[in-house]
């Protein structure tokens, strides 16, 4: 009977969810404009609100471990979202996109990251149900991951782009000019792709690249291939809104990319952690399980990760000032 109630519980969810985006999708195709801070703001909140909500809901119907499962993977993959937006506007920025157009932009990456994180959520649990040491290399790739995303400059992110960008301009004939948010146009009689093309090609591009670093991240946290899903599309689903509110704030979050490092090397931590207790590779203590490695509850990663999120966002926030009081000096 659980069962049956936890499917329905699934089917409802995900229609009005489905339900929600396309709104947002129609809203935006109809209606293109540049939103402004409070229309931005109030957008933030409403997702953020509907996900709190949600969350609730979920404690309330099928108990506290899978409302706290759910939280602490929409805050990961919420803080990774963020990070993406780094990249968004250098892409943005790179290719001149008209403003009035960058909705529509963004909207297209959200929809195709979930596409992609969807598939990748399949794919993830296929594998956790039939090869358990499926967690050491999910561990072991957030390890790199995370150092990664310490050390690494979005100069680097530049110079994989342009090459991607380099190689799709030698095969396709791409105009100069945008035509509005159309991805083909004619110029002097002839039919060609507009860089708007190049822009979602982009999208995708980083899109493929966040996805593979979050969802090892989520499954970290829980296995539940509904509470990875949804805790992407609340995550996601405030991300277009998120970019014009912060805007050129982003530069100034100088930190976060070192508190979301912090997260990912702690639940890599977590995931070789949970390996090791449920072992079964020959090669590692007999093929036994290692009784003694630690596996860390939910709520401790929760408590992990919000505080990795506001002493990273605080510390960024107390340098842009100390920088700006010695600026005005």
């Amino acid at each position: 009977m659980a069962n049956s109630n936890y499917a329905t519980f699934e089917i409802v969810s995900m229609v009005v969810l489905t339900l929600i985006l396309l709104a947002d999708v129609l809203f935006i195709f109809k209606r293109p404009h540049i939103p402004s801070a409070k229309e931005s703001t109030l957008w933030v909140l409403f997702y953020a609100a509907l996900a709190v909500v949600f969350g609730v809901v979920v404690w309330q119907l099928f108990g506290a471990d899978k409302s706290t499962e759910f939280f602490a993977g929409w805050l990961t993959e919420y803080s990774l979202s963020i990070d993406n937006l780094f990249v968004f506007v250098i892409i943005m920025t790179r290719f001149a996109v008209p403003k009035k157009y960058q909705q529509e932009v963004l909207m297209v990456g959200v929809i195709l990251a979930l596409i992609l994180r969807g598939i990748f959520i399949l794919v993830g649990a296929a594998l956790i149900e039939s090869f358990s040491a499926i967690f050491y290399i999910f561990g072991a790739f957030l390890l790199y991951t995370a150092w990664h995303q310490a050390f690494r400059s979005h100069d680097d992110e530049e110079e994989s782009e342009s090459k991607l960008i380099v190689w799709l301009r030698k095969r396709i004939e791409v105009s100069e000019d945008y035509d509005g948010a159309k991805i083909r146009t004619v110029v002097n009689g002839r039919k060609m792709f507009t860089p708007m093309l190049v822009v979602f090609v982009a999208i995708a591009a980083t899109d493929v690249m966040f996805a593979f670093d979050s969802i090892p991240a989520i499954f970290g946290i829980t296995t539940d291939p509904f509470i990875v899903f949804t805790a992407n599309v609340f995550a996601l689903m405030g991300l277009r809104q998120l970019y014009f509110l912060l805007g050129g704030l982003l530069d100034k979050l100088e930190y976060l990319k070192y508190g979301i490092a912090f997260i990912l090397a702690f639940i890599g931590v977590k995931l070789v952690s949970h390996a090791m207790h449920v072992n079964e590779l020959p090669f590692i203590n007999g093929g036994k399980h290692i009784e003694w490695a630690p596996e860390i509850p939910t709520t401790v990663s929760l408590g992990v990760i919000v505080a990795a999120i506001v002493v990273s966002a605080v510390a960024s926030i107390v340098a842009a000032r100390y920088k700006d009081k010695k600026s005005a000096n």
